[in-house]
């Protein structure tokens, strides 16, 4: 498995760089298929946000932000993980949440 390192200024390059990676490791056209974004909670406060590419065939890739060790997790259509992305420098989430 594959580990990189990167910041982020704001959620949408976090959202940029899912949908980038996801299309480049499919071999996607970037912005052809929709990918959904839903905000995880735990006890009612922000911790995360997943990420699901949904591509041709019916086939979903999700991806995972959890921010209590500030990293992005890949996983195929089979649920197996393949990427894993250390964040040095996000937004904060619970302030874009508010």
């Amino acid at each position: 498995m594959v580990t990189s390192v990167l910041q982020f200024g704001s959620l949408n390059d976090v959202r940029d760089y899912v949908n980038e990676t996801f299309c480049n490791f499919y071999q996607l056209r970037n912005g052809a298929f929709e990918m959904t974004e839903r905000l995880l909670l735990r006890s009612g406060k922000p911790c995360g946000i997943h990420y699901c590419l949904h591509g041709p065939r019916a086939v979903k890739f999700t991806a995972i932000w959890e921010t209590e060790r500030n990293r992005i997790l890949f996983y195929d259509s089979t649920g197996e993980r393949f990427l894993k992305t250390q964040v040095v420098e996000a937004p904060d989430l619970e302030r874009m949440a508010a």
